[in-house]
Order: C-alpha cells, then sequence, then structure tokens
C-alpha cells in the first residue's frame, strides 16, 4: 500500500510538471504569434503611409521618377513577402529604397517647407521607430521560445507537441542596417 502511494505522489507530480511545462510552451508559441503580428501591424502602417509620400512628391519630383518607381515596387514586393526570412529581406530592399528616395527629396527646397510632406515624415519616422521596437521584441520573444524547445525537460515535451523552432527577423545586408534618414 506505501508503495502505491508513492508510486501515486510521483506520478502526479510528473503530470502536473508535463502539463505546467506543455502549457508553458502554448504561451511562448502565442506571444511569439502576437509578436511577429503587431510587427505586421507597424508594417502594414508603413506600407499605408508610402503612396501618401509618393504622391505628395509626384508633381515636384516627376522627373525622378525611376526613384518613385522603385520605392513602390520595394513596397509592393515587402508587401507581398511571406515567412520571416522573406519578410526581412524584402524590408530591407524597402528601407534602402527610402533611403535614397529621401536622398533625393534633400534637392527639392519645395518639398521642405510642405506641410503635408512635413507631416507625413513624421509619421513614417515614428513607425520606423515602432518598427524597431517590434522587431525587437520579437526577436526577444522567439530567442525565448526556441531556448525553450531546446533545453531539458521541456525539449521532451516540446518534440511529443510537435512545437517548431521560429526564425528570428533578422537583416543580413550591412547596407539595410542603416537607419531611414528622413530629413529636411
Amino acid at each position: 500500500m506505501g508503495w502505491a502511494i508513492a508510486f501515486f505522489v510521483i506520478f502526479l507530480l510528473f503530470a502536473i510538471g508535463f502539463i505546467a511545462m506543455y502549457n508553458k510552451l502554448v504561451k511562448m508559441r502565442q506571444l511569439t504569434m502576437n509578436a511577429w503580428a503587431q510587427i505586421d501591424v507597424q508594417l502594414k502602417r508603413r506600407y499605408d503611409l508610402i503612396p501618401n509620400l509618393v504622391e505628395t512628391v509626384k508633381g515636384i519630383m516627376s522627373h525622378e521618377k525611376d526613384t518613385l518607381e522603385r520605392v513602390i515596387a520595394a513596397r509592393n514586393q515587402a508587401m507581398g513577402a511571406t515567412g520571416v526570412a522573406d519578410k526581412g529581406k524584402a524590408e530591407g530592399a524597402l528601407a534602402g529604397a527610402l533611403t535614397g528616395f529621401f536622398g533625393l527629396v534633400e534637392n527639392y527646397p519645395d518639398l521642405k517647407a510642405n506641410t503635408n510632406m512635413t507631416e507625413l515624415q513624421s509619421e513614417l519616422r515614428e513607425t520606423e521607430s515602432k518598427i524597431s521596437f517590434s522587431r525587437q521584441y520579437y526577436n526577444d520573444v522567439v530567442t525565448e521560445y526556441n531556448t525553450l524547445l531546446e533545453t531539458f525537460p521541456s525539449s521532451i515535451i516540446a518534440g511529443i507537441g510537435s512545437f517548431k523552432s521560429r526564425e528570428l527577423f533578422e537583416i543580413t545586408n550591412p547596407v539595410e542596417r542603416e537607419t531611414v534618414q528622413v530629413k529636411f
């Protein structure tokens, strides 16, 4: 009888530990999905600002048509990218196109005085800051989740529960790591 009680207590502790670890893995997986959704929200905000920027400068920068088309093409590519790695690559290309765009805008004094352009510039600067914060948060959550998947005993439970690791949102091209300069 004493062995049965001891066995039952050990089994009960094991079951409680298993359930707690499984629930923690589920929670971390949900946090990674939420963190990615927050990045998507900020990227959508940036995507919505870009056509407004282009429309604002279109008349003044009409002979810079190639630059404007590159920005729109990079935006469209970024919007269509799927997966963390593809999204990171497309976002890097978009950041590069925006950097070139704002470099050209510097040559147009009329744009510097344009109130609409100044407001869009401010919104884009704020959005870039939010994107940066969202990327950092996402990578922090993914790192914690992936670490949990690889450490014992949670790695056993992760294998049983078919939990998969997540990719970090990284920018691999050093040029793409540069901040988009928005200044007038």
